[in-house]
């Protein structure tokens, strides 16, 4: 599918692997998720626009590489918050603005319970940052959350993604790049990624 990147780094699926295993503890299970959320938001971020600035090395004076756009992080509470501190160590200055979003367990569908956002948006580019992209339903909603707010650059960083939830992304917002660790197989009849890795909020926290 046109838009869609899984991951092919042998560090990325390692990691993963590691991630999946039920003997996983909280502990290594946020290492493992803060460690992916950094080398998929490398892969995600290649095409970052940059301009030229001077610079000045113990040698000589070059010309070196420069940002252009601002980045903001927009984790889907609460499972998101886990790959924040990742992309952190390669972004320090990114703002990151909290959507909280859960799905209601009899209807799949997500449910809007915090947003705040400044009137206008104060950065370029938008990296939603999600675990798993089961059915979709969140993802679509914090996407139409952000263009409303008049983003116009968004991308989607998760970890494992279902090809229902990818479909329903995609269809709804097809200019939304897709970056995941791994594509699975599909949905259970409780709206979880088979294989998957279990409920990636609860893993994090213990709960």
């Amino acid at each position: 599918m046109e838009n869609v990147f899984e991951s092919q780094h042998p560090l990325v699926k390692h990691k993963l692997t590691l991630l999946r295993s039920v003997q996983t503890n909280p502990k290594k299970f946020r290492e493992l998720v803060r460690e992916l959320g950094a080398l998929l938001t490398y892969e995600a971020t290649a095409d970052l626009a940059t301009s030229l600035v001077d610079v000045t090395t113990p040698m000589a004076q070059t010309q070196g590489d420069h940002l252009k756009e601002k980045v903001g992080l927009v984790p889907i509470l609460r499972a998101g918050l886990g790959m924040v501190e990742g992309v952190w160590e390669l972004m320090p200055s990114a703002e990151v603005w909290h959507i909280g979003l859960y799905r209601d367990e009899h209807t799949l569908k997500p449910v809007a319970y915090y947003t705040k956002l400044p009137i206008a948006p104060t950065v370029a580019v938008c990296l939603i940052l999600d675990p798993m992209l089961a059915t979709g339903g969140s993802a679509v909603a914090t996407v139409d959350i952000l263009k409303n707010w008049g983003v116009n650059k968004i991308k989607f960083v998760g970890l494992i993604g279902a090809p229902e939830g990818i479909q329903r992304l995609h269809e709804a917002h097809p200019d939304v790049p897709i970056y995941l660790a791994a594509i699975d197989d599909h949905l259970n009849e409780n709206g979880y990624i088979v294989p998957g890795l279990g409920d990636a909020g609860d893993r994090q926290f213990g709960t």
